[in-house]
């Protein structure tokens, strides 16, 4: 039964099953090969675009769908169960730079990113990960210094989803001194072909692959001061309310891949004999599913109570970190067990497993990791 406070309305079900019908035609037949070749899907994103998935979260005004964050929830899990990295595309594109922009832009830079982002015209990424500012995001070294109406930016960016392909980049750098830490963050926007600005080379990665993964590099960039987002030393603040509902969206992901991972189980119990029995019909394996099952709602269930306490105006950071440790780990858990239950074939890249396996394992290091989500999880519940 769905507590009280989860409200899954009739549309939020029928967009859900728009999802899953556009995932089973547009996107499966191209998921493997993604994963295979790390091969960045341009035309799928911008099919994505035209259908509106890119735009799911952006204000209607500018070209979005201006739905709620629920829907995007829904959206991604259903389209993880066939590619955690084409959900991954459609949250960076919504999430990570839509919602920054609608949130924190002026009218000007509204109008000039929003409605070329919701149409995959435009390509987005995020710039906050440096290599020694991960988990302690307030210690970037990325420095914009104030030169009459522009700011020079200096510093680099490293395991940028998207990154390689971007148009532009939602980029943090410090303004402040190194001391002001947090309090010494700014948000700018930075278009591709700014003298200055080089992508490294495409990183390879375990898992969501053919996103783009990609360092970033800003050599004496000269960015106006009119691109920057909000004010001066808000980028900490824009930073974390990017990653709050980057965590929900990393926990639907998560769902949505220890399902398909469950699903499998299912299938294939059903059909492989051992001992003259069917798997199905031992003990070990019915009550693992069981288990499987009975984690995947609790997942899912703490995931949609975090959207909609986010939908209804309220601080949601502990709801957030809650469903991502939770949804995160079960999906590490899930397909590792999937693994087990298939045996040999498990191992093989004849089935999907290994590859919810290695998804499912970014999803536990990105948008802060297990021990980070424990640690705001501490303060919040011990209120220091």
């Amino acid at each position: 039964m769905v507590p009280p406070e989860i409200l899954v309305k009739p549309e939020h079900e029928e967009l859900r099953g728009w999802a899953r019908e556009f995932a089973a035609r547009e996107i499966a037949p191209v998921a493997v090969g993604m994963d295979r070749d790390d091969a960045y899907p341009r035309k799928l994103v911008r099919k994505m675009g035209e259908h509106g998935l890119l735009g799911i979260n952006i204000p209607v005004e500018y070209g979005g769908l201006g739905l709620d964050l629920l829907s995007s929830v829904l959206v991604g899990e259903e389209i993880a169960k066939v590619s955690l990295s084409a959900a991954l595309l459609i949250g960076v594109q919504n999430g990570l730079v839509g919602y920054p922009l609608s949130q924190f832009g002026t009218k000007d830079q509204k109008e000039r990113f929003l409605p070329r982002l919701a149409k995959g015209e435009m390509i987005g990424c995020y710039g906050l990960t440096e290599p020694g500012a991960g988990s302690d995001a307030a210690n970037i070294q990325t420095r914009a210094e104030k030169e009459g109406d522009s700011y020079r930016i200096n510093g680099s960016k490293i395991w940028i989803s998207q990154g390689f392909y971007a148009d532009m980049v939602v980029l943090f750098a410090r303004t402040g001194t190194t001391e002001d830490r947090a309090a010494g963050m700014s948000a700018f926007i930075v278009e591709k072909g700014t003298p200055g600005f080089e992508v490294g080379a495409k990183l390879e990665v375990m898992g969501a692959r053919g996103t783009g993964t990609a360092e970033l590099f800003f050599k004496d960039c000269i960015v106006p001061s009119r691109e920057m987002l909000g004010s001066a030393g808000d980028g900490f603040l824009i930073a974390m309310a990017v990653l709050n509902q980057g965590r929900v969206g990393a926990a639907a992901g998560a769902v949505g891949v220890a399902e398909a991972a469950l699903e499998a189980c299912i299938s294939y119990s059903k059909g492989r004999m051992l001992f003259g029995r069917s798997l199905s019909n031992l003990e070990a394996i019915r009550f693992l599913i069981a288990e499987m099952a009975t984690r995947i709602e609790a997942a899912r269930l703490l995931t949609y109570r975090a959207a909609c306490v986010r939908d209804r105006g309220e601080e949601f950071i502990k709801e957030a970190s809650m469903a991502k440790l939770f949804a995160t780990e079960t999906a590490v858990w899930a397909s590792e067990r999937a693994i087990q239950v298939h045996g040999g074939i498990g191992l093989s890249k004849q089935l999907p497993l290994e590859r919810y396996y290695r998804d499912s394992k970014v999803l536990d290091i990105v948008e802060g990791t297990s021990e980070v989500q424990k640690w705001i999880l501490s303060r919040e519940l011990i209120g220091d």
